[in-house]
């Protein structure tokens, strides 16, 4: 065992050497040693010859053996008493001294190993700093504090009393927590305030883990406290019911009654699959104990089943013609949802003669997406359907959801799972065909936590909803007799292969005249009621509600015409409870700027000429649909200085990039063809170009505008005024085709309302104009054209009548 590489310290200590296997002794430590190990008993005895020929206690070197290696630093002791241990066995009582660095081995006598050695010096300031003074206390409070947990309280005054800083880092070494490593490290740590600082550091970190033990032992121990005194009064209190009953002569109480999960499922009129799940949910319950918190799942999931109409059903009313005349009086309009219901029961009510009421498995549901804008009737639909067949009517609110799980279910292992919307929706319903409303399907969105658009796939899709299973109940449900209505505004916004499942019915809003019926017969009786009105007090006319719904509100729906008729009443309420109108009064056309202030929406038509957007050159009117249904676009251009303006086209009023698209198609023609349209194209070279959709805070987009934009060009160039009561709508292509667009229907009850006369469309649309109703079809004079020059035609007013071409400036 050579000395380190590099250190320079005189050997003149030469001992033999006594090997400690797994153990270390610090000086000042005083510890027995068993002899009956050969190596300790040979380093003993040659010790003690040594010592007989120099007249001293035997002195051996004390040298922690770890894997066979011996340490590099031993501690010089003396071998105090030679005789036997507490077992029996002989031993010795042997004392550290000091440190000794070990060096080169050497000879000796008997059979021990002899190694020379140095003293290690060490050197502790005299007086002690200021902060060495303090890792003292600091370690002499850990060391009491740890020996007063362990009741040592003789020791204590023992280590108070030391002040050696060596001595009192040395002193841990008695520490049993300590790992072998842990005392090596001491042990061949020279510096002493560097080793109380290690030996403190190693205390305050077992009292830290002694602490964190505590806090958990008590914790368990409070709660098996707990759950034994919980268990012992829930076993007195049985005892007493016992008692109870057996004084009274009575059965089971009402409490245990409930709880009896078995006779409950076996009474229950549950499908096969669903009972034999059931029942090996109650022998999991019957095994857990009442603290388990499987317990407390197993008990929700059987209630929920048990709540569940499994077998309850509805009987459909096949009074086709009642269906047709209660959808009729609940609704005005609305025919291609009606004549839908009115099919679907007469098919259902033929099916169940024939015997064909379930095949394969599935009933014959439905699945209908009623698509328009807002305010048309769609989510109050719903209620009337269920009316009308006889079923019980549930909503589900589906706009902003985002989370799978709410269609599905969550898991029943997580804490407060519940079935989704779908099951909760039939349970509340009290039966398995209700009429189930899916409001705003549109408006469901898709984020980390899943898309519920996906889990309405399966909902939604007849071939597979008979077994549909949802993650809560774990079990099938048939949702094949559901009748299924799904709202939306925008038919775009739903997943394609959501929307393929679903029977599209369109609601694009309601004419004028239909208008004038729903706010008569509905609108106006439910406002009187709320305004504390009745019909013989306030009485609106025809023209007066014509007016309101043509000039005052301008929607596909009947929303805002509701709130004005509302507020048209509280007005006179008010006037009459402040005594400035007596009832009953009748509201005229004429009372209406008094009552509600002016109409907000003029038509073109009866506007003064020189007023009207169309009494320049260069502004056309188009058509166009968006989410609260159709309506009217107008179309500007001009033509920039050629001294100021750069050559180019300038494209304006938030547009997409198919409409911009559509503006250089429609440039380009022009273009091309100026020759033959008699136009001067020459402008179009070195003057720039500006188009511009008013309403520039609203984003646009698709092709639909191409013939407007042609038009606002070639009257721009020749100067010749575009109709004011003509309104257009169709795609351009490069060699002047118009195209087919969508959305007629819509764009045409858009016109009616705007008060335009003539309508340009494309030829091959011409079969939509079946879907329009015939009232507004007989006051539109409609032109189904192929090409733009037609348009030019009808749309520009004759050439005798020319205007200056505005400038921009």
């Amino acid at each position: 065992m050579p000395a380190e590489s590099g250190e320079s310290m005189e050997f003149t200590l030469v001992l033999p050497v006594l090997p400690l296997d797994g153990e270390v002794v610090l000086p000042g430590m005083v510890v027995p040693l068993d002899l009956s190990d050969a190596e300790i008993r040979a380093a003993v005895e040659a010790a003690q010859a040594a010592a007989r020929a120099e007249s001293g206690k035997p002195k051996v070197l004390l040298v922690p053996r770890i894997d066979g290696t011996y340490a590099r630093t031993g501690v010089l002791g003396t071998v105090e008493q030679v005789g036997r241990l507490a077992d029996g066995d002989p031993g010795a009582l042997v004392k550290g001294r000091h440190r000794v660095r070990i060096g080169a081995g050497t000879t000796g006598p008997g059979a021990a190993l002899w190694v020379e050695g140095a003293r290690v010096e060490e050197t502790v300031p005299d007086p002690l700093p200021g902060q060495v003074t303090d890792l003292v206390k600091e370690y002499k409070a850990l060391a009491t504090t740890w020996l007063r947990k362990r009741g040592a309280w003789q020791v204590v005054d023992r280590v108070q009393a030391i002040d050696d800083v060596s001595a009192l880092a040395d002193n841990s070494g008695y520490s049993p927590f300590l790992t072998t490593d842990q005392k090596t490290e001491l042990l061949e740590t020279t510096d002493p305030v560097a080793r109380l600082r290690l030996a403190a550091q190693q205390l305050r970190d077992h009292l830290a883990e002694q602490d964190v033990a505590e806090t958990i032992a008590k914790d368990v121990q409070e709660g098996v406290d707990k759950q034994q005194r919980e268990f012992l009064l829930r076993r007195q209190l049985e005892a007493v019911r016992k008692e109870l009953r057996e004084l009274n002569g009575d059965g089971p109480d009402a409490a245990e009654e409930s709880d009896d999960y078995r006779a409950r499922v076996e009474a229950a009129d549950l499908p096969e699959r669903v009972r034999e799940a059931a029942l090996k949910e109650v022998e999991k319950l019957e095994r857990s104990s009442d603290q388990s918190p499987e317990g407390s799942w197993i008990r929700t999931w059987l209630d929920t089943v048990l709540e569940m109409p499994w077998n309850e059903r509805t009987e459909d009313a096949y009074d086709i013609q009642g269906a047709k005349e209660i959808l009729d009086a609940e609704h005005a309009g609305l025919e291609d949802v009606k004549a839908r219901i009115t099919e679907y029961l007469a098919v259902r009510k033929r099916r169940g003669e024939r015997g064909l009421g379930v095949i394969g498995g599935r009933r014959g549901g439905a699945v209908l997406a009623l698509v328009g804008p807002p305010g048309v009737g769609k989510t109050s639909l719903g209620e009337s359907v269920a009316h009308a067949m006889g079923r019980k009517f549930v909503r589900v609110a589906l706009g902003g959801v985002r989370d799978e799980a709410e269609i599905r279910g969550h898991r029943r292992t997580y804490v407060g799972a519940l079935p989704g919307r779908i099951v909760r929706a039939v349970k509340e319903a009290g039966s398995m065909n209700p009429v189930l409303l899916l409001d705003e399907i549109d408006k469901v969105g898709s984020d980390f936590r899943g898309d519920p658009a996906a889990a309405l796939l399966e909902v939604l899709d007849p071939a597979q909803n008979h077994t549909f299973r949802d993650h809560y109940l774990e079990v099938e449900l048939d949702l094949s007799d559901v009748v299924f209505l799904a709202t939306a505004n925008v038919l775009e916004a739903i997943p394609e292969a959501l929307a393929d499942r679903m029977e599209i019915v369109r609601l694009d809003g309601y004419t004028e005249d239909e208008k004038v019926v729903i706010a008569r017969d509905h609108l106006l009786p439910r406002q009187l009621e709320r305004a504390g009105l009745t019909g013989d007090e306030v009485t609106l006319e025809e023209g007066a509600l014509r007016k309101l719904a043509g000039e005052y509100t301008r929607e596909a729906g009947v929303r805002t015409l509701e709130r004005t008729v509302a507020r048209l009443l509280r007005k006179v309420a008010a006037q009459h409870e402040l005594g400035e109108r007596e009832l009953p009064f009748t509201v005229g056309e004429e009372d209406l700027r008094a009552l509600v202030g002016r109409p907000h929406h003029v038509p073109e038509s009866a506007q003064d000429p020189a007023e009207r957007r169309t009494a320049v050159p260069g502004v056309a009117t188009g058509l166009a649909v968006t989410g609260a249904g159709g309506d009217v676009l107008y179309v500007e251009a001009s033509l920039a200085d050629p001294e100021t303006g750069a050559a180019g086209l300038t494209l304006t009023g938030q547009l997409g990039d198919v409409m911009k698209e559509s503006a250089q198609i429609a440039l380009s023609f022009l273009r091309s063809h100026g020759a033959e349209l008699e136009l001067p194209v020459a402008d179009l070279k070195d003057r720039g170009v500006h188009i511009h959709f008013p309403a520039g805070a609203v984003p646009k987009d698709g092709p639909s505008a191409g013939i407007t934009m042609t038009t606002a060009l070639a009257s721009l160039l020749s100067g010749r005024l575009v109709r004011t009561d003509v309104a257009m709508t169709g795609e351009v292509s490069l060699t002047g085709r118009v195209l087919p667009i969508g959305g007629l229907k819509q764009k045409l009850l858009a016109a009616h309302r705007a008060g335009v006369t003539t309508v340009v469309i494309p030829k091959r649309n011409e079969p939509d104009l079946d879907d329009v109703p015939a009232e507004v079809l007989e006051k539109l004079d409609v032109h189904a054209v192929t090409d733009v020059r037609q348009v030019l035609e009808l749309a520009l007013a004759p050439a005798a009548t020319v205007a200056k071409v505005p400038v921009a400036a």
